[in-house]
């Protein structure tokens, strides 16, 4: 198919870009560099009306469809080989009510967007860790981040959706309208329709008691083990990660770790600078550290600071588990397989849920496994295919030694279609999701994702 004829046939406000045109290799590009694809067409929407014509030619050339938002997908569901890819990485609006502590945001906004336009009003709401990563995947599939203990994961945040359904109706989710709907996008992934706008709700923060506490790697054991101890009467404003990680070759990290294995503690207050400074102290002399960056620092710069540990287009794989609670025997594993990370970009990650993500209801949306105390993920970043192998076999062996304390899984971080959908959901849950994906898509045309089948009554 030529890019000429793809351009006669379909027709958008925004770009359609085929295989024949200049910028199609830089368009096809996703965050995930293991990630490969050659799809037949790129259409790049601006608006809502783009996203029906593009669904429509899918639907009248019976192509398969990819749906991109900020193009993070870890598996690289949002390209394909062969189809068409609906981009909505162009659709950037956003409107902040700051009266009403709302913000409306296009699905093509990523975290450091949204955090930009909401930090000028004195607000924020849960967000990922990585700036760059979109809005909606991170929504649809829960949305963890550095609030979610004070206010609820991303998608408890959330009060409506706008979405184009795969038969190409528009529809708007919440809940009040199509409430079971509203439901499913609250954890279920893109498989119901086309989200193209988010309705939130945003909370009073400006700035956050954060940074990184820096210890050598063979304080991990006492570490992760003073800290589970320390978070267990934790106020929920205090949302903290431990992290494995080779120490960055720079200021304000200690010139004696530069390039070498270290283990941080990493909090992150949200309420009042004083009573942080009081509440945080113990975990601040605890070692006491080889450095303490922890200050004084505005939300949106506080959320960018891994963005570093996580640059676009290099191989990228993950493993995953929510833990029921961190355990003598998990933190054993833990240090054990984290002590050899495979390269100077891998990580492994650990941080504390409960708060406000385990008081709502485990049937108010789709998002499962909200009792789990702590989540793990593996996160090895690579830039030599001949090292595919080595480093996808280090993350499994790290998950295969934690699976006996796993208590479930988080859809977003998996890396791979690996068939746990019972563990990220449960069984009445899942049940729940496929009626629903036989109701909004019962051809299953919307199926890369994590994809839930249509049901068969």
């Amino acid at each position: 198919m030529s890019a000429t004829a793809v351009t006669t046939e379909l027709s958008l406000r925004g770009e359609v870009i085929g295989p024949d045109d200049a910028d199609y290799d830089e368009a096809r590009k996703i965050w995930n560099g293991s990630v490969d694809k050659r799809p037949a067409l790129i259409a790049r929407c601006r608006g809502v009306a783009d996203v029906l014509a593009a669904l429509d030619y899918a639907r009248d050339n019976d192509l398969l469809i990819a749906v991109r938002g900020g193009g993070h997908s870890i598996p690289g569901h949002s390209t394909c080989d062969g189809g068409i890819v609906i981009d909505l990485s162009q659709m950037k609006g956003i409107r902040v009510d700051p009266s009403a502590r709302t913000v409306r945001a296009e699905a093509g906004v990523t975290w450091g967007e949204f955090d930009r336009e909401t930090h000028a009003f004195g607000l924020a709401t849960t967000g990922g860790q990585i700036t760059t990563t979109g809005i909606a995947g991170l929504t649809l599939g829960g949305g963890v981040g550095w609030l979610m203990r004070k206010h609820g994961l991303t998608c408890d945040n959330l009060l409506s959706v706008d979405v184009v359904t795969p038969d190409g109706r528009y529809v708007t989710a919440s809940e009040n309208e199509n409430p079971e709907l509203f439901w499913g996008l609250r954890g279920g992934g893109g498989n119901f329709g086309i989200a193209t706008s988010f309705e939130y709700r945003v909370h009073p923060l400006e700035q956050v008691l954060a940074g990184p506490l820096v210890h050598r790697l063979e304080r991990a054991g006492e570490g992760l083990r003073f800290l589970r101890d320390f978070l267990d009467s934790a106020p929920d404003e205090l949302t903290t990660f431990a992290v494995f990680a080779t120490c960055p070759p720079h200021e304000p990290f200690p010139a004696h770790l530069h390039g070498q294995p270290v283990f941080l503690i990493v909090p992150c207050w949200s309420g009042p600078q004083d009573e942080g400074e009081r509440l945080l102290r113990p975990l601040r002399e605890f070692g006491p550290p080889e450095a303490d960056l922890v200050g004084p620092l505005p939300y949106p710069i506080f959320q960018s600071m891994l963005d570093g540990t996580a640059p676009w287009g290099l191989r990228h794989y993950g493993k995953s588990d929510f833990l029921g609670e961190l355990d003598d025997e998990a933190i054993d594993v833990l240090v054990d397989r984290a002590a050899g990370l495979p390269g100077p970009l891998s990580q492994v990650l650990i941080a504390q849920l409960g708060g406000a993500v385990a008081r709502v209801s485990p049937d108010a949306t789709a998002f499962g496994n909200r009792g789990a105390g702590f989540f793990y993920h593996s996160i090895v970043l690579w830039t030599d295919p001949e090292e595919d192998a080595d480093q996808i076999a280090w993350a499994r062996s790290l998950w295969q030694g934690m699976r006996p304390h796993s208590a479930g899984v988080y859809v977003n971080f998996l890396a791979e279609d690996e068939g746990r959908l019972d563990e990220v959901y449960g069984t009445r849950t899942f049940e729940r999701l496929t009626a629903l994906k036989e109701e909004f898509d019962p051809t299953n045309a919307l199926r890369l994702n994590h994809n839930i089948a249509p049901g068969r009554s």
